[in-house]
């Protein structure tokens, strides 16, 4: 099932999304095939795993999930579904990342793997671009309006073994499965959950296989999980004028 926000002339509404329909408990939004999307969710932080964008084979493994950090994110930058992400104004060749993404479905600590899928209301996609240095790590995280998170949550999929795909401006990049990244979704969760304390809508990203390369401002970047969805963004310019943050907080209320 798919687990939606809208914008409508309502404001901003969530419900069950199906063919071009929204239900809600207040009834049903006729939104067509192609509506204009919120971020799914309203998390109090969005976290990553600190390091590389992707795994590649110039990568060295961690040998235990534990040995991985994780960076705490601001959700003030949260965009949605064909929204646009500006690319970082700092020096370095520019990539576009998508990554899985699960969201929290309820208040949580300390657990185990076998008790992630019972915490998880379900999983989205995350699109960033970022600025990075020739080992694939970040320079600076990407801020201001500036991750993309939809383009709803799926709340009936497996997240293990599923094929991905990245296009920019109508070009594969790339092709892979979840199964080649290091670690297990639920690895992810159950680690972070022993270090923190996680709050319903919470978005806790769980990596991507590959990276689709090097992108610049104007490209269309198409992020696809199998059973998740398509999360379609387009990159932008830094100096481009910035969405009133009046709007932005109006969309998510």
């Amino acid at each position: 099932m798919k687990r939606a926000r809208i914008a409508t002339d309502d404001g901003p509404v969530a419900g069950r999304y199906e063919d071009g329909v929204l239900h809600t408990d207040g009834g049903a939004y006729d939104v067509g095939v192609d509506p204009d999307f919120l971020p799914p969710c309203n998390p109090s932080a969005l976290y990553r795993i600190d390091g590389s964008l992707a795994t590649t084979d110039e990568q060295p493994a961690h040998e235990h999930i534990d040995a991985l950090d994780f960076v705490a994110e601001s959700a003030a930058s949260l965009v949605g579904h064909r929204a646009s992400v500006p690319a970082p104004d700092v020096a370095g060749r520019l990539v576009a990342v998508g990554e899985l993404a699960a969201v929290i479905d309820e208040r949580c600590r300390n657990v185990s793997e076998d008790e992630v899928p019972e915490v998880v209301r379900g999983h989205a996609i995350r699109n960033d671009v970022a600025a990075v240095d020739p080992s694939g790590r970040p320079i600076r995280n990407v801020g201001g309006g500036s991750v993309a998170l939809g383009p709803w949550i799926e709340t009936a999929v497996d997240p293990t073994g599923i094929d991905v795909r990245f296009d920019v401006t109508g070009e594969r990049r790339r092709e892979a499965t979840v199964e080649s990244m290091p670690f297990d979704p639920v690895e992810i969760v159950s680690s972070l959950s022993r270090r923190v304390t996680l709050r319903p809508g919470d978005v806790v990203s769980l990596g991507s296989p590959a990276v689709p390369g090097a992108v610049e401002a104007g490209d269309a970047v198409e992020t696809t999980y199998e059973g998740v969805g398509t999360l379609r963004n387009t990159v932008s310019d830094s100096s481009e004028p910035e969405r009133r943050e009046l709007e932005r907080e109006s969309l998510r209320a």
